[in-house]
């Protein structure tokens, strides 16, 4: 899930190429509350990458990396291993606070890994990430996406029920007591059990990746308005916990069964909007704009269209929300919730 299928990175450069729009609203602060960097040959994203992104027209301010397994260290401690991550992306953020790609933040929160399994023997692993993360790590993602029918689909397959395992929760228990926070990766079927954990942790901010992975593919691929059913009653009863934000992206992947990522053409933001916009308008009206945050999921989404067309479909689906909702989707609720230091500064377009 976590890869891009069928085409080499100048393919799908190719390809993307055939469909470059005009930005709309291109004085819109934007925070992107999710993506990641990486480097598996042959595929690269990295700094550079990241940056051409970012500077592909829209206004962005910030962004927030998140935990992918990437340059993880070769030795020592096995459960210290996932903070060389933290190390290589903080490097990556103090070059980008450096003002070499000009007032840009990129990685000005950094969310990491650590096997939360460990329980209080956890609390080593989330200091040394702190400490790597000279200010910028926020909090842990420890992927629990688990379905019988289609987690061959995952790299990573977690342990089923892996929220509700005591000594998980017992690690879960020190990330507040350090103000870090949870990402939730979870499929639409475990909207329930990250509702549970938030229940008995709800002093801990816990944040729903990917609108939770209403999956349509293999047995679900023919069973869109089932699946939009079952996943809008998960939605609305993790909305209940005031604890619990959502981002709102991933429907690029190409486990969420829109296709664009096969077509011979990559798709307009129109036709994104129209696919994509019944899920991201539901989220909004369940969580409210202050708890729901717009994400790349770059380079993952990259899959199905390009940066600028991708924030030209979010921009489509807020048009008729308020002002104050837009301020708050695009940029508010990430800085808030990942406590993002950097000012952005004024919604005349300036960086």
């Amino acid at each position: 899930m976590g890869s891009i299928p069928h085409r080499t990175m100048a393919e799908q450069n190719r390809w993307l190429a055939g469909a470059v729009e005009a930005v709309i609203d291109p004085a819109r602060r934007i925070v992107d509350a999710h993506h990641h960097l990486w480097w598996r040959p042959p595929e690269a994203y990295q700094l550079p990458e990241l940056m051409a992104d970012l500077d592909s027209g829209h206004d962005m301010r910030a962004s927030v990396f998140v935990q992918c397994n990437a340059m993880y260290r070769a030795d020592g401690p096995e459960e210290m291993r996932p903070v060389g991550e933290t190390d290589y992306v903080n490097d990556m953020a103090a070059i980008g606070a450096s003002g070499l790609y000009g007032d840009r933040r990129p990685c000005a929160g950094i969310v990491g890994y650590a096997d939360l399994r460990l329980g209080d023997a956890v609390a080593p692993v989330l200091e040394a990430h702190l400490a790597a993360g000279d200010g910028r790590f926020r909090g842990i993602r420890q992927q629990a996406q688990w379905d019988a029918k289609v987690g061959a689909l995952a790299k990573i397959t977690p342990p089923r029920y892996l929220l509700a395992d005591s000594a998980f929760r017992r690690g879960f228990a020190r990330l507040a007591p350090l103000g870090l926070s949870f990402d939730a990766w979870v499929y639409f079927t475990q909207l329930d059990e990250v509702a549970a954990l938030a229940a008995a942790f709800p002093d801990t901010p816990i944040i729903l990746d990917h609108i939770g992975a209403p999956l349509g593919v293999g047995p679900y691929a023919k069973r869109r308005k089932a699946v939009f059913e079952t996943w809008r009653e998960g939605i609305n009863l993790l909305a209940r916990h005031a604890g619990v934000t959502v981002k709102l992206g991933g429907l690029g992947m190409a486990a969420y069964g829109f296709g664009f990522e096969a077509r011979e053409h990559p798709p307009s933001s129109e036709e994104l909007a129209q696919a994509w916009g019944p899920y991201i308008i539901h989220c909004i009206e369940a969580f409210g704009p202050d708890r729901c945050m717009f994400e790349s999921n770059f380079p993952v989404d990259r899959q199905s269209c390009s940066y600028r067309t991708l924030w030209n479909a979010f921009k489509r689906i807020a048009a008729d929300c308020p002002e104050a909702d837009k301020d708050a989707l695009f940029h508010g609720t990430a800085t808030r919730v990942y406590r993002l230091e950097h000012d952005l500064g004024s919604d005349d377009g300036d960086k």
